[in-house]
């Protein structure tokens, strides 16, 4: 099992930017794909990017896409979401997620997590 920990949240103006960080721990010598995701008060959680084991795979929300950059350092267990030109809709509780790698068909990147964090907030003020 691994434990994921989320930080980086907080409020900025919009048209700023923010870089969220996810820090693994526990059995992190499996390989793990890793994602965000994002709940908006009185919304569903949804997808916001992901990231394979390897960095080679990336894939993003298209409310996100050529704004937001997922990476990793996998010496570091650590993910992070960097998140520019932010909107005010784009105020949510963000959740790092993670699943053993492997697999790469269907919708893995959107369904495929089991493990997840507690979330760290982001407000975006107009």
């Amino acid at each position: 099992q691994v434990q994921l920990v989320e930080s980086g949240g907080g409020l900025v103006q919009a048209g700023g930017s923010l870089r969220l960080s996810c820090a693994a721990s526990g059995r992190t010598r499996s390989t793990y794909d890793m994602g965000w995701f994002r709940q908006a008060p009185g919304k569903e959680r949804e997808f916001v990017a992901a990231i394979s084991w390897s960095g080679g795979l990336t894939f993003y929300a298209d409310s996100v896409k050529g704004r937001f950059t997922i990476s990793r350092d996998n010496a570091k267990n650590t993910v992070y979401l960097q998140m520019n030109s932010l909107k005010p809709e784009d105020t949510a509780v963000y959740y790092c997620a993670a699943r053993m790698s492997g697999g790469y068909g269907g919708t893995w990147y959107r369904d495929g997590m089991d493990y997840w964090g507690k979330g760290t907030l982001v407000t975006v003020s107009s």
